[in-house]
């Protein structure tokens, strides 16, 4: 009987039954398709050995005019300005106190409790004293006047911070007559609260069992931003737009867009900041609207309100005969949820449609037209810009657009929305990795409240992959030769330089495999005999390992009938040198699993490419 021919067909299908899918792939973890054969994704290395703190969930590559790539990085508590591998924190300051705060200390305590009338502040703040003096022990001027963050509010009054000695029965001086204190914006949450209530709001807020709203400070950090020329536009979502002049160097901060010399009715309040593309106008999506009489920004933000500034002004928004800033409002669906630059167009959704936004010039400046009711946004960042358009995931489906909307037929799309986490929903982050013709998104499973698992799609071969990695955003190559992507652990994160070769900088990339569906042994009707399998496997790796250092394990599983538990009937080491393996495997159903051997040394630095593995069936009776 000739050899039994193993080529599947490309692409992960878990639609379908194990046996109904009969030759293609039914599960896989960090492998891609390329031209219709499988292959293990490329590897990270760290970027740097620098961290940020907290979570990324935005980065944002630009240029200035000397040529200086800079990389803007914005945090759950921070933001930060990327050269190199210097992090420049450059939060915007929400308030300042000059000569106004006291402290006091506990004997065997570094527990320091700092008294400043309604300081604003909310757990996780940070704030930079300056200007105290020392406490009289341990706790000296030089510890004292540094950043900390916050790690507690009793009251709208006091606020306590650890400090980096621990007092003694000397401490028992207020600092002076008063220190200095420069806190930054409020940090906000590591996770999306669905619903005002209890819980919804930072710890210790309001009173017992009170009802909270939802704010900038008790939601999900989520940022976006944009370059204006060499500058940088930043905004916390739901909290203020911000002006960072590259001129004034990586020491200074970002200030309001309001506090610019010259600004005029600049939006405070913003769920997204855009630069337009070639009019280059400033646009803040939901934005607070001028007042009834038009002489000011409502205290307020409307969700479905869109502001743009004057044409090449990212000071003036009074709109006026002689100029083109302006506004408009969309009425279909609740709020805006993500915005993004197309062709000639920006795009923008709320939770219920599709708005297409064109420059048209005055008198309107802006023409916005509803393209599609029904289809909304999962989150802010689930969609992505591609050479083959734009590509979104919504609530229940993927979706692209090249001028009209069209549904992605999805052979994954009941493994991902019935294990996910929906609640979470504003975590998830699509990205594109043009190299390899992928988009993709990063999301929460069903018992995760960060991302831990993915799902791409390769648009040219129009195949869908899944498997499991922790990452919360990602920036594809441009600006930067490879793509960059973001992992924190306890608040430590650091930025990840993919498709850097065939492994991470730490250890072998585990749990890699990539599992057949059922396929039949001969017809399938009578019992066959699997005697030996003979591999074809292409290896790549590093040199000094040696190809035939390199090893996979091959696994083969039986079973008789689908409704079957499948048995594993063989696992056996494969190098490129191995021609062939000897086994007894007997069934009439059989699934191949290619995996990484993660116990051996061996398959550090190594990669791999399938061709078409070859069996040797042969009959074994009916019983």
């Amino acid at each position: 009987m000739p050899l039994q021919k193993l080529i599947f067909r490309p692409g992960i299908n878990k639609e379908a039954t194990d046996y109904a899918n009969e030759g293609g792939w039914f599960n896989s973890n960090l492998v891609r398709f390329r031209k219709g054969l499988p292959e293990k994704i490329g590897g990270w290395v760290k970027a740097g050995s620098n961290s940020f703190q907290s979570t990324a969930r935005a980065l944002h590559a630009w240029v200035d005019l000397a040529g200086t790539k800079y990389l803007g990085l914005g945090t759950t508590w921070k933001y930060y300005v990327v050269e190199g591998d210097v992090y420049s924190d450059i939060t915007p300051i929400r308030a300042t106190t000059t000569n106004g705060i006291v402290f006091a200390a506990t004997n065997g305590s570094s527990t320091i409790t700092a008294t400043d009338s309604d300081h604003g502040a909310v757990t996780g703040d940070f704030v930079t004293i300056s200007g105290a003096a020392s406490l009289g022990g341990n706790i000296t001027a030089g510890v004292l006047n540094k950043e900390y963050q916050i790690n507690s509010v009793p009251t709208l009054n006091t606020f306590t911070f650890v400090a980096t000695a621990t007092a003694n029965a000397s401490d028992s001086g207020n600092g002076g007559s008063g220190a200095d204190a420069a806190y930054q914006i409020n940090v906000g949450l590591d996770v999306y609260v669905p619903s005002t209530g209890w819980g919804a709001d930072y710890w210790g807020a309001g009173t017992f069992g009170s009802v909270s709203a939802l704010t900038a400070t008790n939601q999900l950090r989520i940022w976006s931003h944009d370059n204006f020329g060499e500058d940088l536009l930043i905004n916390a979502r739901g909290a203020g737009v911000f002006y960072w002049d590259e001129s004034n160097g990586s020491n200074n901060r970002a200030v309001a867009l309001s506090d610019l010399s010259g600004a005029n009715l600049t939006p405070t309040l913003a769920l997204q900041v855009m630069v337009s593309d070639i009019d280059r106008h400033v646009i803040c999506f939901g934005a607070n609207p001028l007042n009834a009489g038009g002489t000011a920004r409502t205290e307020a933000l409307d969700p479905m309100f869109i502001a743009w500034s004057d044409q090449e002004n990212v000071e003036e928004w009074e709109p006026l005969p002689t100029n083109t800033a302006g506004s408009f409002r969309l009425s279909a669906g609740s709020a805006i949820v993500g915005a993004i630059r197309s062709r000639q167009e920006t795009l923008i959704w709320t939770d219920t449609s599709l708005y297409s936004m064109t420059f048209v010039g005055q008198p309107f400046t802006f023409s916005v037209n509803l393209v599609n009711e029904g289809v909304g946004l999962v989150g802010p960042n689930a969609m992505v810009n591609t050479p083959k358009g734009v590509f979104w995931m919504d609530k229940k489906g993927f979706y692209t657009y090249t001028g009209q909307i069209q549904e992605l037929p999805c052979s994954v799309t009941e493994y991902v929305f019935s294990d996910l986490n929906q609640i979470q929903s504003y975590q998830i982050f699509g990205f594109v990795n043009k190299a390899f013709d992928e988009v993709g998104w990063f999301y929460c499973s069903a018992s995760s409240t960060f991302p831990d698992r993915y799902v791409t799609y390769n648009y040219e071969e129009n195949v869908w992959m899944i498997g499991e990695l922790s990452r919360t955003c990602w920036l594809d190559e441009g600006i930067f030769s490879e793509p960059k992507a973001t992992e924190s652990i306890n608040d430590v994160g650091y930025i990840y330089n993919h498709e850097t070769g065939v492994d991470n900088d730490d250890a072998a990339m585990t749990n890699v495999f990539i599992e057949s569906s059922d396929f039949d042994l001969g017809e399938g009707d009578d019992f066959q005999s699997i005697s030996r399998l003979i591999p074809d496997i292409k290896f790549n790796g590093d040199a000094d390992t040696g190809a035939d250092g390199q090893t996979l394990d091959i696994v083969l599983k039986r079973r008789n009938f689908p409704g079957e538990s499948l048995t594993t009937a063989l696992t056996t080491a494969c190098t490129s040198v191995t021609t062939k393996v000897n086994t007894r495997v007997r069934g009439r159903q059989a699934v191949l699993r290619i995996q990484s051997n993660d116990t051996d040394t061996s398959a550090v630095g190594m990669s791999f490419r399938l061709g078409a593995t070859r069996i040797d069936v042969q009959p074994d009776g009916k019983r």
